[in-house]
């Protein structure tokens, strides 16, 4: 059963009521992900409104009310309106003159059903009236939110071929919202039959669209269905059927563990354990430095990692050995707390016991850190001795 819009706290929020007196009521309508995601009673982040007005009149009538504005998206109709409790996209209503595949050449609308014509999912096509928060559906967005669908609006290969990149979002909505029935049979025909067409979109864009997948509680048996559909070839041919069996138990063990989902960590899943292949994915994904770092090392995993999952965490960072034990099914629930400790030895201790500086330093310096990261990091006082020890079988002599 879907939630009653009214019952959400963000419609009451005062800066909503301020954009609403600046541009009129009946101008504006609240759309998209804030009243889905309310209607399902998932916690509501952005908040998007969708106006009759033109960009310039909603940026006289808000500076008219003391509403500061940003042009973010100008040239296709977005006005992002700068509220004390967030700030808000208002969209003039659009509707497609051209499309590549990529983008789209836009011209501005006053009609709410030709503005919901040309947006992607009915359940992104909801519009909300400001004031009495009554729901327009020209879609059948409403029953599809309540029986767990995601459709296209209209013919879904002639949505996809606006915006190829719709391909990897309906994945992604339907892991998302699509958990009540069979996937729809259209959309998935379509998707399968068009997905050649995601080659031609930036690297960026899939990257982003597959990570937002993986960061779901459960994106394996919407891989499995892009696998058998040849999409999931497309975007990460090294995703073959042993790696998203991997996936699944990686999935398994974060949940019985507790830690919560990783899209790095779960797309470490999905390649094989080869650092060689996790930099050319992440060259291919163009992640950032830290993402790539990270999927590199859950990459270079080995069998004996669980062995002292303290000292692999010591070399190599605590997240970076949480990765690596979830991947090989250890448990990593000992470091979700651990805080790496620093080795209490100093080259300057050594030193002032009477080792000139340089090489020998550096070599006794390595030798107590091992047998220090060996007996599970004990105080000064041992660290002392085992320094006391080195110095004694060194062949060296000390006044």
């Amino acid at each position: 059963m879907l939630r009653d819009l009214r019952e959400a706290d963000w419609p009451r929020r005062a800066g909503l009521a301020a954009l609403i007196a600046a541009l009129g009521a009946d101008s504006i309508r609240w759309v998209g992900g804030a009243v889905r995601d309310s209607l399902l009673g998932s916690e509501v982040h952005d908040v998007d409104c969708a106006t009759r007005l033109m960009p310039a009149e909603v940026i006289a009538a808000c500076a008219a009310a003391g509403i500061r504005t940003v042009p973010t998206g100008i040239a296709h109709g977005t006005v992002t309106a700068i509220l004390g409790d967030g700030p808000v996209e208002v969209t003039t209503l659009r509707r497609d003159v051209a499309t590549d595949g990529r983008r789209a050449m836009i011209a501005f609308a006053q009609d709410w059903h030709e503005d919901a014509a040309r947006r992607d999912f009915t359940i992104n096509a909801l519009y909300a009236h400001p004031e009495t928060l009554e729901i327009t559906d020209y879609f059948g967005g409403l029953d599809d939110l309540r029986e767990g669908r995601v459709r296209f609006i209209g013919d879904p290969r002639a949505r996809i071929a606006e915006d190829h990149l719709r391909i990897l979002r309906y994945y992604r909505f339907a892991a998302r919202f699509g958990g009540g029935r069979d996937p729809d049979a259209a959309a998935e025909t379509a998707c399968a039959a068009l997905a050649d067409t995601l080659k031609g979109l930036s690297r960026e864009r899939v990257a982003g669209e597959l990570l937002a997948l993986l960061a779901l509680a459960d994106p394996h048996p919407t891989l499995e269905r892009m696998r058998a559909g040849g999409v999931l070839a497309v975007v990460l041919p090294e995703a073959c059927a042993a790696q998203l069996a991997a996936l699944a138990r990686l999935i398994a063990a974060e949940r019985a563990q507790g830690f919560a989902p990783d899209p790095v960590r779960r797309l470490a899943g999905l390649l094989p354990p080869s650092p060689e292949v996790a930099e050319t994915v992440a060259a291919r994904l163009r992640l950032s430095k830290a993402q790539r770092a990270r999927l590199v090392s859950a990459a270079g995993r080995r069998r004996d990692d669980g062995e002292n999952p303290h000292a692999l965490a010591y070399r190599l960072s605590v997240a970076f050995a949480i990765d690596r034990l979830l991947l090989l099914g250890s448990d990593a629930r000992i470091l979700a707390r651990w805080e790496v400790p620093a080795f209490p030895l100093k080259g300057g201790d050594i030193v002032a016991r009477g080792v000139s500086a340089g090489p020998e330093v550096a070599r006794l310096l390595q030798t107590i850190e091992a047998r220090w990261v060996a007996e599970g990091f004990p105080g000064p006082a041992r660290v002392n001795q085992m320094l006391a020890e080195e110095l004694g079988t060194s062949a060296f002599r000390f006044d």
